[in-house]
């Protein structure tokens, strides 16, 4: 069973980061991908704002989510380079990300994200484009 498919059947408990961290998996289809996490007291930084590498680890695993379904099944993926921009900080609440595939190679696939409060405001708090290696084995 690929990684894939043990997420659609089993969602967060499949990824060890995903039940530290608490992130659901809201939605996974080709080339989009919809992930949510409750701000944790212990996920803030000492002046008590979330901590930006949880922004970005989150669009990070939503970019290559929205990646998988669009693998063949004797490829997988490793990011290479990553960007986040830090537009607005949180300090609670349940945060959204979603990535999208910019462009899948036969080497490389492109993909950016970004994460926004899950409220009626919908705050962007991070931008991220990213690029990940498309290697010949899955797991």
């Amino acid at each position: 069973m690929s990684y894939l498919e043990k997420i659609r059947k089993n969602g967060r408990y499949v990824n060890p980061f995903f039940c530290l961290m608490g992130i659901e998996v809201v939605n996974v289809e080709a080339g989009r991908a919809v992930l949510s996490m409750e701000v944790r007291h212990d996920m803030l930084n000492g002046v008590g704002w979330l901590q930006g590498g949880m922004l970005a680890a989150l669009a990070d695993e939503a970019m290559a989510l929205a990646i998988y379904p669009l693998l063949a099944d004797t490829e997988g993926i490793a990011t290479i380079s990553e960007s986040t921009t830090f537009i607005k900080g949180v300090r609670d609440g349940r945060i959204v990300a979603e990535g999208w595939v910019i462009k899948k190679g036969r080497r490389v696939a492109f993909a950016d994200g970004d994460v926004r409060t899950d409220n009626a405001e919908k705050t962007v708090l991070s931008r991220t484009s990213a690029a990940f290696a498309v290697t010949t084995n899955r797991e």
